[in-house]
């Protein structure tokens, strides 16, 4: 996947305008740029006039991805090269495929693919290992609750 993201670029370039290469790329790049925690409750499901329409599974992440639009958008468009993608529109389906929740004990130490980008961002500024696990265990205890509460 790193070489293909890396070359999309050079295709990208090389092609010219192309709405059909636009969008195979920039569902690409959300692949590349969501990684395995946001692809858990999300989906780029097409470009349609430079937006980026991406199926998330409920409110709680519509909300979450609403905040992060700006930085997503500006990781997408850093590796196609270019501003393909312009905004993103949040929609929810709560059947999206090939979800598999994340299951923790208080033993296991959390991973990223667990933890919204964001929320990984703000644990990895704390400097204890042990106290970042504490925070990002009850962190995701919440979410959890707020998505059993909807």
């Amino acid at each position: 996947m790193e070489e293909l993201i890396r070359s999309l670029p050079k295709i990208l370039s090389a092609a010219g305008e192309s709405g059909e290469l636009d969008e195979a790329a920039a569902l690409a790049a959300w692949k590349y740029v969501a990684g395995d925690g946001l692809r858990n409750h999300s989906t780029a499901t097409a470009l349609e006039d430079r937006k980026l329409i991406v199926a998330v599974r409920d409110g709680i992440w519509q909300k979450q991805l609403s905040l992060m639009k700006n930085q997503i958008i500006f990781r997408i468009n850093s590796v196609l090269g270019r501003p393909i993608v312009r905004d993103i529109e949040l929609r929810i389906n709560p059947d999206l495929p090939g979800f598999v929740p994340n299951k923790t004990n208080s033993s296991e130490e959390i991973t990223a693919n667990e933890v919204p980008i964001d929320l990984w961002s703000a644990a990895n500024a704390i400097e204890d290992k042990q106290l970042r696990q504490k925070f990002l265990k009850a962190a995701i205890g919440l979410l959890r609750r707020r998505e059993r509460e909807q």
